[in-house]
């Protein structure tokens, strides 16, 4: 018997997935629970299990090309006769093209040239899923919580999925033919799904406040405690929340959605785009143990082997541009699923700008000027968040 290994979605919000590396080669010995591939979603490479045991049978879809959730990548059959494809699946594996859908050459006048693109049957079927899938608005996945969240008792959490939809419908395209020759290039997947998210936010009405805070006293504490500034706020941030609950909520076409937990998404900066971390619970928990989340969600971003647990879901964001001298005021995009992001700039003479961007469906501006009001209070008492919360 024959069983396919196919593209698994590694997150609620995975569309598709690029095949980094093959773990196995065709004619290995397979058991169930074995890793097979390395995965690349849209935040982090992820390690793709065997289901069944048996011999790795090509073809194989090559190595770096993209492929939808639930597209067959390659085989596991039950019997060593059965193997099939080796030398091409060989061959295949180590692919002679980084993409499905390689980008177009360009003439001189700026318009995309068309060429002559061999591609395997396995990487030709890949990109026409593909090219599917990026057509229809289906490709917006429905939200779910993460492992561990609290069952909610109220209205189901909106998700971007309609924001999609009308937002894409009849996208504005650059007139690239009126301009310099140009050239095409692939967007990542942690860029694709940025423009996914940011594209979902454009239909919520936002409003910002901002306001100047002392933060002499929470560098310092920062600095003897031997820990981030962005923790410390995040910290202030979720003691602030949990002082006004009304920050936890999230707008659905049902109602206000209460979580009972506030979990804070911290804005990181990588290379190929941005991430958000994730920390649970960010207010009850003793700081001891988020300083230790922290750091094991930071050497988890350097090799690229976050879990979507540990991406997603979050409460309240924070956004950090401090460590920008010249950069001393800027606002944020507010993350679909939250009702307020803060955004903090440089320090300036002992001072710092402090911006938060709400959704005016769940707070108001005097929401705004409450809440940077109380987390004032934090910043110029550090101590406080080393002692409060019930969990210590």
């Amino acid at each position: 018997m024959t069983q396919a290994v196919t593209m698994p979605a590694l997150s609620d919000t995975m569309g598709a997935g690029r095949l980094v590396k093959w773990t196995k080669k065709v004619g290995d010995k397979i058991s169930k629970g074995d890793i097979v591939a390395e995965v690349e979603t849209d935040k982090a490479v992820m390690e793709v299990e065997a289901f069944e045991d048996g011999y790795l049978s090509g073809p194989l879809a090559a190595e770096g090309t993209e492929a939808p959730v639930g597209q067959t990548i390659g085989f596991i059959v039950d019997d060593k006769a059965e193997i099939s494809g080796g030398a091409e699946a060989k061959a295949e594996a180590k692919g002679t093209t980084k993409s499905a859908e390689p980008p177009p050459s360009v003439s001189g006048d700026g318009h995309a040239a068309s060429a002559s693109v061999t591609q395997s049957p396995v990487s030709a079927v890949l990109a026409a899923s593909i090219a599917s899938l990026r057509s229809s608005p289906a490709a917006a996945r429905p939200s779910t919580p993460p492992k561990g969240a609290p069952a909610s008792h109220e209205a189901p959490v909106a998700t971007p999925q309609a924001h999609d939809r009308s937002a894409t419908a009849n996208p504005v395209m650059a007139a690239l033919h009126a301009g310099p020759p140009y050239r095409m290039e692939k967007l990542s997947s942690m860029r694709e799904a940025m423009a996914r998210n940011m594209i979902a936010s454009l239909t919520t009405p936002t409003f910002r406040v901002t306001a100047q805070f002392p933060i002499k006293a929470l560098k310092e504490a920062a600095d003897k405690k031997h820990l981030s500034l962005t923790l410390l706020i995040a910290r202030a941030c979720a003691l602030t929340v949990k002082a006004m609950p009304i920050f936890n909520a999230v707008y659905t076409p049902n109602g206000l959605a209460r979580r009972d937990r506030v979990d804070v998404a911290i804005a990181v900066d990588l290379p190929d785009g941005l991430i958000t971390l994730v920390l649970r619970d960010a207010a009850e928990r003793p700081m001891a143990l988020l300083v230790k989340d922290w750091q094991a969600l930071r050497e988890k971003v350097d090799k690229r082997r976050l879990k979507p647990e540990e991406y997603q879901g979050g409460t309240f964001y924070v956004s950090n541009l401090g460590m920008f001298a010249s950069v001393h005021n800027f606002d944020a995009v507010l993350p679909v699923g939250a009702a307020a992001i803060l955004c903090i700039g440089a320090g300036k003479d002992g001072r710092a700008s402090f911006t938060v961007t709400c959704d005016h469906r769940v707070v108001s501006g005097a929401d705004g000027a409450r809440f940077l009001q109380t987390l004032e209070q934090y910043l110029k008492d550090p101590e406080k968040l080393f002692t409060e919360g019930t969990q210590q």
